[in-house]
């Protein structure tokens, strides 16, 4: 059984215990085994890094949140963890409310003035370039990747 290491912003939320009990039951459905970063309940940021990494580690795939969080752009913890499965050769898969481009986004210039860029993508080009983006919501995501999966046998 594959097992996806589950990124993203939700790990700040209120319930996020139940988001990840909600999330692993979504990838068991789908026949993965979900590991959800609060599952290493650590209080340190040095030993929460280092129980992240260990996670990403343990997993074949990635599966992220790539909507805005505190800002125009996505969660810059779980751009890293996208990052760093890149160089391990994970799978990377993300979701995304609107795959529109970030001009229709946000506009040719963001908040503080600096030009955003126009490839036509919905989010800065080394995520998209190296992450499968899916419209919709989690288990959207994750029903796309095991098509994909089982399409590639």
């Amino acid at each position: 059984m594959k097992k996806i290491y589950i990124a993203g912003y939700d790990v700040f939320s209120d319930d996020a215990l139940k988001i990840g009990e909600e999330y692993k039951k979504i990838c068991s459905i789908y026949g993965f085994c979900g590991l959800y970063p609060l599952d290493n309940k650590l209080s340190s940021s040095k030993d929460i890094f280092n129980g992240n990494i260990s996670l990403i580690n343990e997993s074949d795939i990635l599966v992220a949140n790539l909507n805005n969080f505190r800002g125009q752009t996505m969660d810059d913890g779980t751009a890293f963890e996208l990052g760093y499965g890149y160089a391990k050769n994970k799978i990377l898969y993300g979701y995304i409310d609107s795959d529109l481009d970030m001009i229709s986004k946000i506009g040719k210039k963001d908040d503080e003035g600096y030009n955003v860029e126009d490839f036509g993508l919905p989010i800065n080009l080394m995520i998209a370039e190296s992450v499968n983006i899916v419209e919709g919501d989690f288990e959207d995501c994750v029903k796309k990747l095991k098509y994909d999966l089982t399409k590639q046998r």
